[in-house]
């Protein structure tokens, strides 16, 4: 087998490593609690990346992406974790992950607005298909119903205002760092930074030491080998696979997410949700799709 599609298969084990990532670290937070939990689930992952990505060297990295894409990262994992944790059911922890998952279409706009992307008039289907399957996904049985959204946001706002940020914040430090990092990959550093804060976080809310039993130490090793192995599979597959497969492979990671997110957490997903996230996928290959035609 070639080493380009070694490097491809490399890469697509990363996507389905993420895909297990939601219902992976609401199963660590059920376990450790919210906070506790992700901050063993990336202390871990920080142990995996340096035994596969490598150590981190700040010095080498270019000033302005250490600093902008530390507090990026750092700031979108801690959105990314502590939304999961948060979410009151299981079903709600699959609902905020989707939401979360707007980043892909997110990223592609800001592409366009900020590193003057070309892309064509499919951007505008793409963005909106995408945001109707939020509204899919967050309406419960009834598919879009605005009240029943309205409900659902209300009874947790805090999990679904941080995975709608999250999603933002990716997309801004995709963009950012796409200009500045200079060829650096600082995923390394910016997990220690990750866990760092949320010990840090742990600590002054005061709460007490954590119950560990094995079902917490398998699920805590397999959320944190999806997370830093994911990262390094991806790393290489990006470096010396084919970029198009794998950016494909990527869009379908929402509906990938669900189903193994289901699985994990006993928690049956209603036909509408199964739409959205759907939806959600086929938003962003358009917008993808967009831009592609555009750069042609």
């Amino acid at each position: 087998m070639k080493n380009t599609n070694k490097a491809t298969l490399i890469g697509l084990v990363a996507v389905l490593l993420w895909s297990s990532i939601v219902g992976l670290i609401r199963s660590v937070s059920d376990q450790l609690g919210p906070t506790g939990g992700a901050a063993m689930m990336y202390s871990v992952a920080s142990v995996f990346l340096l035994l596969s990505v490598g150590s981190a060297r700040p010095g080498t990295f270019p000033r302005r992406y250490l600093i902008w894409g530390s507090l990026l990262f750092v700031t979108y994992e801690l959105c990314l974790s502590l939304s999961i944790g948060y979410a009151r059911t299981a079903r709600q922890a699959i609902e905020v992950g989707m939401v979360n998952y707007l980043w892909p279409t997110f990223t592609i706009v800001a592409a366009i607005l900020f590193n003057r992307q070309k892309a064509n008039f499919l951007i505008v289907p793409g963005f909106l298909l995408s945001i109707a399957g939020i509204c899919y996904v967050l309406g419960g049985e009834q598919g879009f119903d605005l009240d029943g959204m309205l409900h659902n946001v209300r009874d947790n706002p805090l999990s679904y205002g941080l995975a709608f940020a999250g999603a933002l914040i990716w997309a801004g430090y995709c963009t950012v760092t796409a200009r500045i990092a200079g060829g650096s990959n600082g995923v390394t550093l910016f997990f220690i930074l990750v866990s760092v804060t949320l010990w840090g976080k742990y600590l002054l809310e005061g709460a007490g030491g954590m119950a560990f039993s094995t079902e917490a130490i398998v699920y805590l090793l397999l959320a944190a080998g999806a997370m830093g192995f994911g990262y390094g599979a991806w790393n290489v597959g990006i470096l010396h696979g084919n970029v198009t497969v794998l950016a494909g492979a990527s869009y379908f990671i929402p509906v990938l997410s669900a189903a193994l997110s289901t699985l994990l957490l006993d928690a049956p997903l209603s036909w509408a949700f199964w739409q959205g996230s759907a939806m959600v996928c086929g938003g962003a290959i358009l917008c993808w799709l967009a831009t592609r035609t555009g750069r042609a």
